[in-house]
């Protein structure tokens, strides 16, 4: 070995190494780190959209959700007779007996009196299974900054379930614009309810409960109303039962007779028959009329009452509305023509020679029937293949129809003495 490469110990010892460390590129680990952050919200980002997107497929695939039945109410024929008003045409209609009472020791009359209106009474309470309590409730705050809720109540009238939701029928005012609605069914439960549709013509909405937030006793113990026929000729003068809040307090009962029916309200694409009784009621009041054999008549509506009959209690014909009913718990919007009309008459026809068919009588501002130009005293005596005698017939057309819908309308149109045929196309839109 050279003398280079023998080194001594002590040489060696005095050897000091020195490792110099790397400088820290800041720059470079912040432009890193931003990268890693970016990506990670990134990834976030789209596992939160996937999830959102096929969350529903899946559940659907794995938890099939059943669609809601779809709810029909048979509507009623015109002047329909009841079995027991049926006579033959060739029978003799024979004066009814004299009958005469004697007084008895073994009848009180008292007792009689009493039984006839616990009879009364025991078909209001029968009735009254398939009646609710619909509240409104909103939040409101107070000059102090001190909260409290504002609560409007109403009667409702369970009309039938879909499969998946109790269906209440009850006025719109009380359940517009709240923050919450609550349900009181007939065994006291108290369940949330939404609004599934709501009726501009009639004031009236259907909400929604659900069944699955309910118990099966619960669900037993509701009973759907019996809707009855208002239009059968024997209606006028027969003995009814009032049912709901007809004093503006809790619910009550009232007893009368149907003291007129000869009224009509027009409405917008539909006309509507309103009944009055004898029996004294709130203005407000809220409810439902019905036979002694417990089927609905009539729902309670005083806004068209006089300023002298007020607190008698009037009612809207169940017929009219049946299928407005059927429309709302299906969750179907109402299709709008917008006119007003009556029916031709028998005698408008024969002597003044007017076609049978749907009188217009007026026309709604920037409607589907003033776009298409519809006009006052035109005669609707056709749309699509469908022939229109009456404005009933529209009116059950325009139910059968949805939104968008394009018809062809033929309509008779006076031209001097003599009505001419004029065939329009006509856009149907939903009732705003």
């Amino acid at each position: 070995m050279s003398e280079d490469n023998n080194i001594t110990s002590t040489e060696f010892n005095n050897i000091q190494e020195r490792v110099k460390q790397r400088p820290l590129n800041r720059k470079k680990l912040l432009r890193r780190t931003i990268i890693t952050a970016s990506m990670a919200v990134i990834f976030g980002v789209l596992a939160c959209i996937t999830f959102l997107v096929l969350e529903p497929v899946f559940s659907n695939i794995l938890h099939p959700e059943e669609e809601p039945e779809i709810v029909e109410i048979p509507t009623d024929d015109v002047d329909e007779i009841l079995p027991e008003d049926m006579i033959l045409e060739d029978e003799p209609v024979a004066a009814p007996p004299v009958r005469i009472i004697e007084k008895t020791s073994d009848v009180d009359p008292v007792t009689v009196y009493r039984d006839q209106y616990t009879d009364l009474y025991n078909v209001a309470e029968a009735a009254r299974r398939s009646m609710v309590k619909v509240m409104g409730v909103s939040s409101d705050v107070d000059w102090f900054d001190n909260s409290y809720e504002n609560r409007n109540s109403t009667s409702g009238l369970y009309i039938t379930d879909n499969g998946r939701e109790l269906l209440i029928l009850c006025k719109s005012d009380v359940i517009e614009n709240v923050q919450q609605i609550r349900v009181t069914l007939c065994d006291s439960t108290v369940a949330e309810g939404t609004i599934k549709a709501s009726d501009a013509n009639t004031g009236l909405s259907i909400v929604a409960v659900p069944m699955d937030d309910l118990k099966e006793s619960t669900k037993e113990s509701m009973v759907p109303a019996t809707l009855g026929n208002s239009k059968v000729y024997t209606i006028l003068a027969s003995p009814v039962i009032a049912i709901g809040r007809l004093y503006g307090g809790s619910e009550s009962v009232g007893y009368g007779m149907i003291t007129s029916k000869d009224t009509i309200i027009n409405m917008t694409d539909q006309n509507y028959e309103y009944m009055t009784t004898d029996i004294y009621g709130s203005s407000q009041a809220t409810g439902m009329i019905v036979s002694l054999r417990g089927e609905v008549l009539g729902i309670i509506d005083q806004s068209y009452n006089s300023s002298d009959t007020k607190n008698l209690i009037s009612v809207i014909g169940i017929s009219e509305i049946k299928k407005t009913i059927e429309r709302m718990s299906n969750g179907r919007p109402r299709t709008y023509l917008g006119i007003n009309g009556i029916d031709v008459t028998q005698e408008a026809h024969e002597l003044s020679g007017v076609p049978t068919g749907a009188y217009v009588t007026g026309i709604v501002m920037d409607s589907p029937a003033m776009n298409a130009g519809i006009q006052s005293g035109d005669v609707i005596v056709s749309m699509g293949t469908a022939q229109i005698e009456t404005f009933s017939n529209l009116t059950e057309l325009l139910n059968n129809n949805i939104p968008g819908t394009i018809m062809e309308m033929h309509l008779m149109r006076q031209s001097g003495e003599e009505y001419r045929e004029i065939v329009l196309d006509v856009t149907l839109e939903e009732m705003p």
